[in-house]
């Protein structure tokens, strides 16, 4: 349980937040935002691409990377001329190790990475004696090379030096780095890079500056809705966080991109707040968790030895469905299933999608995935 008192109780909440979580997951519009310019004056709209690359490598020790190369895939696709012959295969790079340190890490490029391929490195710090080692083997492949991290480091003059894009990582003003790698916010500025670049390459549609101004501008938006001064009763990240608090919370979702949300989430409520999340797409969804909306808890009650004192009861489930499109749901389609099922078994159900007003796939990813990442945040300060 959380102390559902604390979130109505802006200064107690911020006292509670030393890290700064709040701040960071307030300021993601501005984060977007100040990536977006130094990319540009990192010469990204400069870039000519000569056809999209074989295949993408991504690398780094953040929680952008898993969230990166789900949208990579996730976005729609592009109809320019060049870039004919659907989405670029991607490969997520795993680090690996004896040790859990950073220093310890390394990364290791496939047998078959070769010049057709773009390898994209992200760090915060860029410190991770791993990554330069890793620019170093591409270089020798071949491979085009991008990086975003902060100027000056090992990373970047790896990058730097071979010749290679490398974007500095730019926090906007008076904005300190969370205290928590699983932290909501700061992966923005590591993201955006990302998304441009990828838009520029021709790989997707609809994530070009235009759209990405459009994205901050909606992140601000949710950041009033969300922030700690609004009350519980009309603020949905505060709600999501006391609805989760005691349950198990099984995301749900129906289409690639409302799937890259709920996969990210997941992970933010395991890593920040302690809170196991599952996930699953319809329609499967109904049959990978249908057990556990249908279990029942408890000891069989001809457990004569059993301890009847302080039995801790185990997490009901609360389904929380994410959509892609906000319009009107089919009858028979696999929402209105996993609906049904949900209310045969007495099991709560939220829905999130995108607002009416929602244009272009970023903004959609905002709505989705903004009042979730203020629900880890508050789930870990309550």
């Amino acid at each position: 349980m959380i102390d559902e008192t604390l979130l109505d109780d802006s200064e107690r909440l911020l006292r509670a937040d030393p890290r700064g979580l709040l701040r960071a997951v307030a300021t993601a519009g501005a984060q977007v935002r100040t990536a977006a310019r130094a990319a540009t004056e990192a010469g990204i709209d400069g870039l000519r691409p000569e056809g999209r690359p074989g295949t993408i490598l991504i690398a780094g020790t953040g929680p952008e990377v898993p969230l990166a190369a789900d949208l990579l895939t996730a976005l729609p696709g592009s109809s320019r001329p060049e870039a004919a012959g659907g989405s670029a295969p991607l490969t997520v790079l795993p680090a690996t190790g004896p040790l859990a340190a950073p220093g310890a890490l390394r990364w290791t490029l496939p047998r078959w990475a070769g010049p057709m391929d773009l390898l994209l490195v992200t760090s915060a710090e860029g410190t991770e004696a791993g990554l330069p080692l890793l620019v170093d083997a591409a270089y020798r492949r071949g491979c085009s090379i991008v990086s975003v991290t902060p100027a000056g480091s090992p990373l970047a003059e790896a990058t730097t030096h071979r010749r290679n894009l490398t974007v500095p990582l730019t926090r906007p003003a008076h904005q300190e780095a969370a205290g928590h790698l699983a932290a909501p916010g700061p992966y923005w500025s590591l993201l955006t890079p990302l998304l441009l670049l990828g838009d520029r390459l021709g790989l997707y549609e609809g994530a070009g500056q235009t759209e990405v101004a459009a994205l901050a501008d909606r992140l601000d938006r949710h950041a009033e809705r969300c922030g700690p001064t609004a009350p519980t009763a009309g603020n949905p990240g505060k709600t999501l966080a006391a609805e989760c608090a005691a349950a198990l919370p099984l995301l749900w979702s129906e289409g690639p991109l409302a799937g890259a949300v709920a996969r990210h989430c997941a992970a933010t409520f395991t890593a920040l707040a302690g809170t196991p999340a599952l996930t699953a797409a319809l329609p499967g969804a109904l049959t990978a968790h249908g057990a556990l909306l249908t279990r029942t808890t408890g000891t069989s009650e001809d457990d004569f030895f059993r301890d009847r004192v302080d039995e801790p009861e185990a997490p009901r489930p609360r389904v929380l469905l994410l959509r892609e499109d906000a319009a009107a749901v089919p009858a028979g389609s696999a929402v209105t299933a996993a609906r049904d099922l949900a209310h045969e078994h007495g099991i709560a159900l939220g829905e999130i999608a995108p607002a009416e007003d929602a244009e272009g796939p970023l903004t959609a990813l905002a709505d989705l995935l903004a009042p979730l990442d203020f629900a880890a945040v508050y789930l870990t300060l309550a």
